[in-house]
């Protein structure tokens, strides 16, 4: 199993006490900076599938020579251009219109600015008649409520990717950053154990929480007072810990990679089981 430190964990209020600062947050450090995750552009393309909304910025018609952002919705079609339905009244659509250079920012965690930020640039093209059938279905998978992508004023277009960048680690002990192509953007797979992180994490935090706990504890010997899990994929899982009033992200790979949902299942309760006999 490939090990990437290049997407760190991030800690949002490092322990402070004197025996925190030397323990607590050294043993966070070590093992995080080791802990297998996605490779970062397998990371960034399964994110970005995953995600519903992000920072559009154009450049401005009515401004001129200022950019202009915008909060919208998105989806992703199979090669990972991003969707947007957008209405011909919008500013960003005029501005689109007359200049397609664009970008749309996504942050994984918008409450953490030490979490995985991704940057797209490209080019937003209207989606042909043609393609207009299969981009709403691959647009209402994402918003399956968005009713108004059928009102006469709405049509669909797609930002094709030039360059993709990302930064994660901000403020924290370790810092990730880079940037990749086109082609390396778009021949990245999204992970296919990501698509069960809502219904497992639900799951977890809500019936297991103190399974959580002692799954962490055992497999990052770090202490926490609880754990939440936010997501998983192949490789393992992410949690928000607490640990004596302080809050902060953990990595926990899995022992081996997971190949289905089922498999995450029996991943989890081995783990579990050899935890176990370690707690009083």
């Amino acid at each position: 199993m490939a090990a990437s430190s290049s997407s760190p964990s991030s800690i949002t209020n490092p322990p402070t006490s004197p025996g925190d600062v030397s323990d607590v947050f050294q043993l966070i450090q070590a093992h995080q900076e080791k802990a297998a995750r996605l490779p970062p552009i397998e990371e960034i393309r399964t994110v970005l599938d995953h995600s519903v909304r992000g920072m559009l910025s154009t450049f401005s018609q009515k401004h001129e020579g200022y950019p202009s952002g915008s909060v919208v919705d998105f989806a992703c079609d199979a090669d990972g251009s991003l969707i947007l339905a957008v209405s011909s009244l919008a500013i960003h659509t005029k501005d689109l219109t007359a200049n397609p250079k664009c970008s749309l920012l996504v942050a994984r965690d918008v409450e953490d600015r030490t979490d995985l930020v991704i940057t797209l640039h490209g080019d937003a093209i209207f989606v042909s008649e043609n393609e207009r059938a299969a981009i709403r279905t691959a647009y209402l998978a994402r918003h399956p409520n968005a009713f108004w992508v059928d009102f006469g004023d709405f049509q669909f277009m797609r930002i094709i990717p030039k360059v993709v960048r990302y930064v994660s680690g901000v403020a924290t002990a370790v810092l990730g950053s880079g940037e990749f192509s086109a082609k390396e953007y778009n021949s990245a797979k999204v992970d296919p154990i990501a698509q069960f992180s809502k219904p497992v994490t639900s799951h977890m935090n809500k019936d297991h929480a103190e399974d959580t706990k002692v799954i962490v504890q055992h497999w990052t010997s770090i202490p926490v007072d609880s754990a939440y899990m936010l997501d998983l994929d192949s490789l393992g899982f992410n949690v928000k810990a607490g640990y004596q009033g302080n809050t902060f992200k953990l990595r926990v790979p899995f022992p081996r990679r997971a190949e289905d949902r089922k498999d995450v299942k029996t991943l989890v309760v081995e783990m579990l089981q050899a935890a176990k006999p370690h707690t009083g």
